[in-house]
């Protein structure tokens, strides 16, 4: 009875939302699908052979309905709007650690400087046995998760595994208010270029930039900046506009927003006096640089106000707005484009037209257009952003991938941690070649597996061959390849020993000063950081690349 009336109030409620529509043609449509989907849906909460859930059942059609849309377009539950709502601003009840699930148990990874883990003496590497004594033996690191957030002020015992002690331990830990800045570091990379690094654009990411950009300016003889957005996935436009703000004039247009309903076809203009507008600038961009991350180095771009170096960006030009709901849920929908000052949305793909995964397709090259900059260089939309300096980004050989993936790093880290006291500063910290051929050492006793892509591509040589029957008659020849393609531990180790030292002394650095040492030390060795750097100490080469095209 009671999932009857249930399921005659969502007629009675789709009944009136259609009758409320269909005063006009244009909304026969809606009308005509609300009855059949409640049909539908009443027909199998009635009639199905098993018993359903009509709650999940509903959960199940509306985000299938909504990835139909694109995947920005999500439906979050009351059960979910907390989760939501930390998210959006990156802050949440908690201790301030990484935690990373490793066989049946979850490890601490990765402590942040001056939060609950690090000052209650948790350290990277600790394996966490019990929460509040409740054994945690084969939760997932979500549920740890959970177990470890709460209130404010609220205590939390952590029962730990660590390297050097025989015995477990028993750490009492007070939650706070975790929020992590979205900017962990900015410091002068030469004696007069400044860099700043943003991962993402919540409420308080314009004032970051700011106050590190003001830092910066009032130490230092400041020539040039670097404002490093790899990576950053974006966040809040008007956080994006304000960023912009401070290297543009007052009044300037950053960004406009068109969608069907003209209530979402707004322009944005830089409503405040800018900090600096002369410094030269370089953003850094990769492939993982989305949404806000693209409004600003677009429009920066556009208006010849940096240089943009790195790799194309994600290719995200699409607004999201939520709406509240009935029952404290919420719905987060795409509701416009967003063009950058030129005139380009640099949005790549189409959901409206997708692949047989269901994959948005990228725009079609014919629908691609060329727009100018303010001096008159040409931007194409549809791409993402296009570097004015490509960075050709070097990925790491598999036997690194294997080495990180497998852990052997983290734990060779944790055993240097336990016997070094102390190490040099972070900017300073070289692994000697005595350390790293005990990490050979070490690296060699542990058992793992790895395949190069040579290797790969001569399996699948081998399988034509044989298709073709051509193998036998060159068998002799493969063999003697194979051999010299597959994966060797010992040879591997010294022959890509650079790039494995880099990602050692990281992984060391980060045990001892946390992550701002860890980033002092990589953009050191950062590529990206090294062309951004030689780009604005060349002010011919920066002047060039911005001047009007002829």
């Amino acid at each position: 009875m009671k999932k009857n009336l249930l399921l005659l109030l969502i007629s009675l409620s789709f009944s009136c939302f259609a009758q409320e529509k269909t005063t006009t043609d244009e909304y026969f449509e809606i009308s005509k699908n609300l009855t059949i989907f409640s049909e539908v849906y009443k027909n199998i909460n009635l009639n199905f052979v098993d018993e359903t859930n009509p709650g999940e059942l509903m959960k199940i059609g509306i985000d299938a309905m909504l990835r139909s849309l694109d995947p920005y377009t999500n439906y979050i539950p009351e059960s979910n709007i907390e989760d939501y709502r930390m998210m959006q601003s990156g802050q949440y009840g908690g201790i301030g650690s990484l935690i990373q699930q490793r066989d049946e148990y979850i490890l601490i990874t990765n402590p942040y400087e001056n939060y609950p883990a690090q000052k209650a003496g948790l350290r990277a590497g600790d394996k966490i046995i019990k929460i509040d004594g409740n054994s945690v033996k084969g939760k997932s690191a979500s549920e740890v998760s959970d177990l470890l957030k709460g209130a404010k002020d609220t205590e939390v015992t952590l029962k730990i595994e660590r390297n050097n002690e025989e015995n477990p331990l028993d750490i009492s830990v007070t939650r706070e208010i975790i929020k992590m800045p979205t900017v962990p570091f900015y410091d002068m990379v030469t004696e007069k270029i400044g860099y700043i690094k943003l991962t993402q654009f919540l409420g308080s990411s314009s004032s970051e930039v700011a106050s590190a950009f003001k830092t910066l300016k009032d130490s230092n003889e400041l020539e040039g900046l670097i404002l490093d957005l790899r990576g950053n996935p974006g966040g809040l436009l008007g956080e994006a506009v304000n960023i912009v703000n401070l290297f543009v004039p007052q009044g300037t247009l950053v960004v406009k927003t068109k969608g069907r309903d003209r209530q979402n076809n707004l322009q944005y203009f830089a409503r405040n006096k800018a900090m600096d507008t002369k410094i030269p600038l370089v953003i850094l961009i990769d492939n993982g640089s989305a949404s806000a991350s693209e409004i600003v180095s677009g429009t920066l771009q556009d208006l010849d106000r940096a240089v943009v170096v790195g790799n194309q960006s994600f290719g995200k030009g699409l607004v999201q707005q939520t709406k509240n709901m009935e029952y404290n849920s919420i719905i987060k929908l795409t509701v416009a484009k967003y063009y950058t000052p030129s005139g380009r949305c640099i949005q790549k793909l189409d959901y409206s037209d997708r692949n047989i995964s269901g994959k948005g397709k990228n725009i079609s090259d014919s629908l691609v257009h060329t727009f100018k900059t303010t001096n008159g260089r040409p931007v194409t939309d549809g791409r993402g952003i296009l570097p004015d300096v490509e960075v050709k980004n070097n990925s790491y050989s598999p036997l690194s991938a294997a080495l990180m993936r497998e852990n052997i790093i983290f734990d060779y880290a944790t055993k240097y941690f336990y016997t070094h006291p102390s190490i040099v500063s972070a900017k300073e910290f070289k692994l000697s070649e005595e350390e790293y051929k005990e990490f050979v050492e070490f690296a060699g006793s542990q058992e793992f597996e790895y395949s190069t892509g040579s290797e790969q591509f001569l399996e699948k040589l081998k399988e034509i061959a044989e298709s073709e029957q051509y193998f036998e008659s060159s068998k002799e020849e493969y063999e003697a390849l194979r051999e010299k393609l597959s994966p060797n531990k010992q040879r591997d180790l010294l022959k890509f020993n650079s790039e494995i030292k880099e990602l050692i002394e990281s992984e060391i650095v980060g045990r001892y000063y946390y992550q701002r040492g860890q980033m002092e030390l990589e953009i050191s060795q950062d590529i990206f950081v090294s062309e951004a750097t030689t780009t604005l100490l060349n002010k011919s080469t920066y002047n060039k690349i911005l001047a009007p095209s002829k």
